[in-house]
C-alpha cells in the first residue's frame, strides 16, 4: 500500500501531507477489490503471462506480495514492476527502469494505469497492484487478498515444493493474527507516525507496544505464529518488523524500545530474514530513501540517516532449537531472478 494513500497536495511535483493537525491518522481502506481467480468470477482467470504486479520494495504492503510470489514460485507466471523508493503526489513512478517508463506497461506513473481502468481515480494510488498487461488497465490494489489468492488461486502455477502459506486448517487462526497484526502493528506504527495530536500518538504508541509485548511473549516458545511452518500471518508481521529499527524507530517516534532489545521478536525476525525468500527482498536503502524523502512533513529536511547497521540481520538466530519446517514438506525457492536481486548485506 503507498503511504500516499491519505496524503493531500496541489502540486503534482511534490510529495503529499500525511499529518493532519490535531486529527488520529486513519487508512483509506477502499481499494479496488476485483480478484483474480480460477472461475474467473470478476472478469479476470488466472492465467500465466498476462498479469504483472506493480510493488515497490521500500513499501511494507506491496513487499508481502514480493515475499509471496517468490515463496511460491510465480516468477514465470506473474511479471514484477518494481518502482523506485520515492514518488510524487501524483503516484509511484518507474524511475529505476530505463527512460523513467516500466519496460513490459510502457507508463511513466503507476496512475496511469489506474486512470485506464476509472478516468480521473479518485482515491490513493497504492501498490501492490496487478495490471492487465493487455489492456494496461489495473486489476486490483486490495492487497491482503492479492497474496491469499497467490496461494490459493494460482496453485497450478506454483512451483514444485512451494509451500502452503495458507493451509485450510489454520486459515481461521491466521486471519484472526493477521487482523491483530494488521490493526496493532503494521498499521500501528503509522497511527503513531501520522498521528495529528499528541494524544491520538500516545494511544497508538502504548497499543503498538502492548502488541509487540504480546508478540514477543507468544515467539518466545514457538518458531513461527501459527503451527510449525511460514504462513501468511508470518509474512505479514515480517515487513513490519524489517523496517522498525530503520525507519519506524526513529522515523515515526515509535521509541520504547528497537527492535533489537526485544529477545524473541529480534530472533523470529533474523530468521525469517535469512530464510530465503525473505531478507533476498529487503532493500534498506531504498527503504529508508522512501520515507525519509516521501514524507517530508515528518522530516522537512529529507535527511536520510546513514544508520542503524544492517550486519546484525545476519548473526545467529537459534529458533531452530524450537523446531518447526519453515516450508512444511516442500523446498526453499531458487535464488532471486536476474533483475530481482537485492544489495547484500557485508557482515560487520
Amino acid at each position: 500500500m503507498s503511504d500516499s494513500t491519505n496524503s493531500t497536495s496541489t502540486d503534482e511535483g511534490t510529495p503529499g501531507s500525511y499529518v493532519t493537525p490535531g486529527q488520529e491518522y486513519t487508512r483509506d481502506t477502499n481499494y479496488i477489490e476485483d480478484r483474480i481467480t480460477r472461475d474467473a468470477v470478476d472478469g479476470w482467470p488466472v492465467e500465466a503471462g498476462r498479469y504483472r504486479l506493480v510493488a515497490a520494495r521500500a513499501c511494507p504492503w506491496a513487499n508481502r506480495s514480493i515475499i509471496s510470489r517468490r515463496l511460491l514460485g510465480l516468477e514465470d507466471a506473474i511479471s514484477l514492476g518494481l518502482p523506485g523508493p520515492t514518488h510524487d503526489a501524483r503516484s509511484w513512478t518507474f524511475d529505476l527502469d530505463e527512460g523513467g517508463r516500466d519496460p513490459v506497461l510502457g507508463i511513466e506513473h503507476l496512475q496511469e494505469a489506474f486512470f485506464k481502468r476509472t478516468p480521473d481515480y479518485p482515491r490513493g494510488i497504492t501498490v501492490p497492484a496487478i495490471v492487465d498487461v493487455p489492456s494496461g488497465k489495473v486489476v486490483t490494489n486490495n492487497f491482503p487478498q492479492i497474496t491469499l489468492d497467490f496461494a490459493t488461486e494460482w496453485v497450478g502455477f506454483h512451483r514444485e515444493g512451494a509451500p502452503d502459506l495458507y493451509p485450510e486448517h489454520l486459515r481461521d487462526e491466521i486471519d484472526d493474527v493477521a487482523e491483530i497484526i494488521f490493526r496493532d502493528v503494521n498499521n500501528g506504527v503509522y497511527r503513531a507516525g501520522f498521528a495529528g495530536s499528541q494524544g491520538s500518538y500516545e494511544r497508538a504508541y502504548a497499543r503498538l507496544f502492548d502488541r509487540l509485548d504480546w508478540l514477543e511473549e507468544r515467539l518466545t516458545d514457538q518458531r513461527y505464529l501459527v503451527g510449525d511452518t511460514i504462513t501468511e500471518a508470518d509474512i505479514r508481521l515480517f515487513t513490519t518488523l524489517a523496517r522498525f529499527d530503520a525507519v519506524y524507530h526513529g522515523h515515526f517516534k515509535c521509541n520504547r524500545n528497537k527492535l533489537i532489545e526485544m529477545p524473541a521478536l529480534w530472533a523470529y525476525a533474523r530468521d525469517l530474514f535469512q530464510t530465503p525468500g525473505f531478507g533476498d527482498t529487503i532493500d534498506f536503502d531504498q527503504i529508508k530513501k522512501h520515507y525519509y524523502i516521501v514524507q517530508s512533513d515528518i522530516n522537512p529536511t529529507k535527511i536520510v540517516p546513514l544508520g542503524p547497521t544492517e550486519s546484525g540481520w545476519l548473526e545467529p538466530h537459534g529458533r531452530d532449537d524450537l523446531g518447526g519446517r519453515p516450508f512444511g514438506t516442500g523446498t526453499p525457492p531458487e535464488p532471486p531472478r536476474p533483475g530481482e536481486e537485492v544489495p547484500a548485506i557485508t557482515k560487520g
